[in-house]
């Protein structure tokens, strides 16, 4: 096991990552406090690991409880995350009562968002059974549900407990949830850390066959990185925002396509390759560079073409994003692998980065 630690002061946490986590009950022991737990999971994952880890936490003779979610983006609502209060209310949860997000990133934000507004904070443990939520949405302590009008736009920033990470859940992944994994350990690579970036290109396909040391491996990088940029800017006010590459084009495509259509890594693949077409039209990255980007992205079987929404419905959606300041629309863009730059851009050169993508 390896432990990555996400430095916040008091209110540090653990990242566990290796083989069997789940099944450890001294990883979840030091993290609940009170007498019960909810464990907060979907329709596909509760039978993969529901009971493996009911049978974790039965040695600590908490009170354990299970809130089951439909799968999927197209659930990350209002309705559904009222599914996690009802239960809650109904079980006449208090305020030590610890939820266990069991699932992948739409679990994780759901469950963190009920945590944080539950009694005003409730404590809560990131458990993560896909590549991209190990690697990116279980760390950090962004929380939220989508709106028809923008994704992730309605949420808040409260932190888990701990994150336990374990590889042997990714050998259930279905082949395009493993590549939306990928998608974000590039992104990591191609904004911080060039010789990661480099390691990423040189082991593509042991990533794409599941080899559990390269995904260890890509696990704990990807942590470590998100790690230092989450501790230097918990809530995004300046440094934390180089965590968007590829995520402006990305949203602006889940959004337009309607959620679950595209996974969300899927749409941040096409999206780092637009953001890197626009990078060089701009005049920070160089061609060869944007080449070495797009080759690792259709290494791992993510997409690189975007969708038809039309410029002006492209435009529409990409005004409604975090990064955006009195409606002017503002790009995470590459000057160099390994380090970035954000700006406003030209509608110009907007436009003809949209073109030549679709």
């Amino acid at each position: 096991m390896i432990t990555v630690s996400v430095d916040l002061g008091e209110r540090a946490y653990p990242i566990h990552i290796g083989t069997g986590l789940l099944s450890r009950t001294e990883l979840f022991a030091p993290h609940i406090g009170g007498t019960s737990v909810t464990i907060v999971t979907n329709t596909t994952v509760d039978p993969l690991y529901g009971d493996m880890l009911w049978a974790a936490l039965a040695p600590l003779g908490k009170q354990v409880s299970t809130v089951v979610l439909p799968d999927g983006e197209a659930y990350k609502n209002w309705e559904t995350l009222n599914r996690v209060f009802d239960a809650l209310l109904a079980r006449h949860a208090d305020r030590k009562t610890t939820l266990i997000a069991l699932g992948g990133g739409v679990i994780g934000d759901m469950t963190g968002f009920a945590a944080a507004c539950y009694m005003r904070g409730v404590p809560f443990i990131q458990v993560p059974t896909t590549l991209l939520s190990q690697v990116d949405s279980s760390v950090g302590g962004k929380t939220g549900i989508n709106h028809p009008l923008g994704k992730n736009m309605i949420g808040a920033f409260y932190q888990p407990l701990a994150v336990i990470a374990d590889i042997a859940a990714l050998r259930s992944l279905p082949e395009r949830e493993l590549a939306a994994g990928i998608a974000e350990i590039i992104k990591t690579g191609a904004i911080a850390d060039a010789e990661f970036f480099e390691w990423i290109e040189a082991n593509i396909e042991a990533l794409n066959r599941r080899d559990a040391d390269a995904l260890a491996h890509a696990v704990k990088r990807s942590c470590e990185l998100k790690a230092g940029v989450v501790a230097a800017d918990e809530r995004e006010g300046g440094l934390r925002a180089i965590l968007n590459f590829g995520h402006t084009f990305g949203h602006a495509i889940e959004a337009g396509l309607g959620y679950g259509e595209w996974l969300h890594g899927e749409a941040v693949g096409c999206g780092m390759v637009m953001a890197a077409d626009l990078s060089v039209r701009l005049g920070y990255l160089d061609e060869a560079s944007r080449k070495r980007l797009v080759t690792v992205v259709a290494g791992a079987h993510l997409p690189s073409r975007a969708p038809a929404l039309g410029d002006a419905r492209y435009i529409e959606l990409m005004k409604v994003d975090k990064k955006a300041e009195a409606g002017t629309i503002k790009f995470v863009l590459l000057k160099r692998l390994g380090e970035t730059v954000m700006t406003s851009v030209p509608e110009d050169a907007l436009c003809a980065t949209l073109a030549a993508s679709v």
